[in-house]
């Protein structure tokens, strides 16, 4: 889901740090990796160009310390749902589908940090797509979790379907018309369920 809120950072990260992230954090967001430049975001951070290369050492850097501050917001949000829905993974699964819906209404919603991102770094071997990576690999074993306490009849199989259908809300949300796709989106990850319910 990936959306432009601000940097949350750990208590051992200086204040320079943090707010260098967080400037990087909504112009990335907002106006994609390879338009915003290292000189750019000095300036909306307000800090000198050695300060800025001594936090970072590359931009390259900075982009996978946004995608990893990204991803970390967004698996504390799941992973306290699943907390608050112990023994309960529909609710979870409904709770995925209504966040879709949320974030795509939300004015400045551009669809999901690593989908964006993913499409600006073709390169796999790169250290931003090894982020990705990592961050898809979680999101879809969460969801294999999740069904297998449903109960199907290929769980790994419906955690990448359920992955295509959450990456699909993603830029329907962005590029489509985001009305009615938290329904959209419960109707169809029903419909997965249904064709592999063991009863």
């Amino acid at each position: 889901m990936s959306t432009p809120t601000a940097a949350t950072a750990p208590d051992r990260v200086s204040p320079v740090r943090a707010r260098i992230l967080d400037a990087a954090t909504e112009l990335f967001y907002a106006e994609g990796v390879r338009a915003v430049s290292a000189d750019r975001i000095i300036a909306v951070a307000e800090v000198s160009k050695v300060t800025f290369y001594r936090h970072f050492r590359t931009k390259d850097d900075l982009v996978v310390a946004y995608l990893e501050a990204t991803g970390a917001r967004e698996r504390e949000l799941i992973d306290s749902a699943r907390a608050q829905n112990a023994g309960d993974a529909v609710a979870t699964l409904m709770f995925l589908a209504t966040l879709a819906g949320d974030l795509a209404c939300r004015p400045g919603f551009r669809g999901c940090s690593f989908i964006n991102a993913s499409a600006e770094y073709p390169d796999a071997a790169h250290p931003v797509r090894a982020v990705i990576a990592a961050h898809r690999a979680w999101y879809t074993e969460t969801f294999r979790q999740l069904v297998l306490e449903v109960g199907v009849d290929d769980p790994a199989g419906v955690a990448d379907e359920l992955m295509m259908l959450r990456d699909g809300a993603m830029i329907a949300g962005y590029v489509g018309s985001p009305d009615s796709l938290t329904m959209r989106v419960a109707n169809a990850g029903r419909a997965i369920l249904r064709a592999h319910r063991l009863s």
